[in-house]
């Protein structure tokens, strides 16, 4: 998907403030246009305030892909976006952004989230204090990555100040400017950096020394970063290319210990791990559970990461059967292991959990059967048993499991009035 870049049917450079230009035609970038989309236009237009996409959006369209989110910047102030959309008759909704200097409008059925350009004007290496400007060139310099840095007219013209395009086409992830500037006004940046490096660039080891020197020496600025933040961040980068890389590099850059990863993790178990499971869709939590050693490794990220209930279990449930539930050798069936467990759970997320214990093991034929698999129905109930003459719950309970045993042993093929024959009336 990156290999491929846009061929502008049009091109037009000039050099302003090291500005790069280009015009930009293309079916993704004429897709954007609804009649959502048109009517904002023609209200900033007929106000004379200028509205270009901004962001990843840009790094998207450049990179022939249709982009899920488009975030637009403009020089017009939020007070002015309102009194403009009320003049309009356009809805506005959600105004925790406005001291931000985001106006989200809806308009069409459609939700189209407008910032005010902007200058830092105090960061403490999580939040920002802005004010507002109408220099672009300064608006980006206050992002963090060249690709992420640009903007993108409405009539197709691409404003590049920071090189992002090059970067883009040479499969490069820079900071804009000073890396270590950029780290310092928000340090959930180092990992947002090791997230685009998964998406954009082909070679795994392909960083800058500078940029690994300044995530190194500012990387103690991740204790202050929400654990919430930093693990939209984490998932992200264990399911994108170069997982495992990125993963040995936050270990040697010494990282691990401030987002919630154990600091003597097994790299080695993760590396094998992601070798094994990378071509079948891992959950994040698949990968990371082989760098824990023991469920108390769990609950520590937990504590620091504030993972989903899911999430935690998944990862406990690895730790705990890993080594334990394996094929057998003497078993002629592979799978029957697997199954019987899953029957034996009677939880509804086990067959999940056991295809992800599969992917960690690198058991892919075994995980393509049990994907195929449909857990059966036991056909016993207390009841039947009742109806024979078993009134003793103790009883019925132990009658239920035996019956459950033989039925297991044959592959769960027994039907309910051959396992009734088993008990003795």
């Amino acid at each position: 998907m990156w290999s491929r870049f846009v061929r502008p049917a049009l091109i037009c450079t000039s050099v302003w403030r090291s500005l790069f230009t280009m015009r930009l035609k293309t079916n993704e970038f004429q897709s954007l246009f609804t009649d959502g989309l048109n009517g904002i236009a023609e209200v900033f237009e007929k106000h004379q305030h200028e509205l270009r996409i901004a962001g990843g959006a840009v790094r998207d369209l450049l990179s022939g892909k249709r982009p899920e989110d488009v975030d637009f910047a403009t020089t017009a102030t939020p007070e002015v976006m309102k009194d403009m959309f009320q003049a309009a008759g356009i809805r506005m909704i959600n105004n925790k952004g406005e001291k931000h200097g985001t106006i989200t409008a809806r308009l069409h059925n459609e939700n189209f989230e407008v910032t005010t350009l902007r200058v830092d004007v105090q960061t403490d290496g999580r939040h920002a204090e802005v004010e507002f400007t109408t220099d672009w060139q300064k608006d980006a310099e206050r992002r963090d990555l060249t690709i992420n840095s640009m903007f993108l007219g409405l009539d197709g013209t691409l404003y590049d100040y920071f090189k992002g395009y090059e970067d883009l086409q040479n499969h490069k992830v820079r900071f804009v400017g000073s890396a270590e500037q950029r780290i310092q006004e928000d340090y959930l940046r180092i990992l947002r950096y090791f997230r685009f490096y998964g998406r954009v660039a082909l070679k795994p080891d392909d960083h800058e020394a500078e940029t690994l020197t300044a995530i190194r020496e500012n990387g103690r600025g991740l204790a202050a970063i929400s654990g919430e933040r930093i693990w939209v961040e984490l998932k992200k980068i264990v399911v994108g290319n170069h997982a495992a890389h990125l993963l040995e590099l936050i270990y040697a850059l010494d990282l691990a210990q401030y987002i919630g990863l154990p600091p003597d993790g097994d790299v080695e178990e993760m590396t094998r791990v992601w070798q094994n499971a990378e071509a079948h869709s891992p959950k994040p939590m698949t990968i990371l559970a082989a760098l824990f050693h023991s469920p108390e490794d769990v609950e520590k990220m937990d504590l620091r990461l504030k993972v989903s209930r899911e999430e935690k279990t998944l990862a406990l449930f690895l730790v705990k059967h890993r080594r334990a539930l394996c094929k057998s050798d003497e078993e002629p069936d592979s799978l029957k292991p697997f199954t019987d467990f899953i029957i034996d759970s009677r939880e509804p997320d086990s067959q999940s959990k056991v295809c992800e214990l599969l992917k960690y093991q690198g058991e892919e034929k075994l995980l393509s059967e049990l994907q195929r698999w449909s857990v059966p129905r036991f056909p016993i109930s207390g009841h039947d048993l009742r109806k024979m003459g078993i009134t003793s719950g103790k009883e019925i309970g132990a009658t239920l499991q035996e019956l459950r045993d033989i039925w297991k042993k044959s592959r769960y093929q027994l039907d309910k009035d051959e396992l009734l024959s088993h008990v003795k009336p």
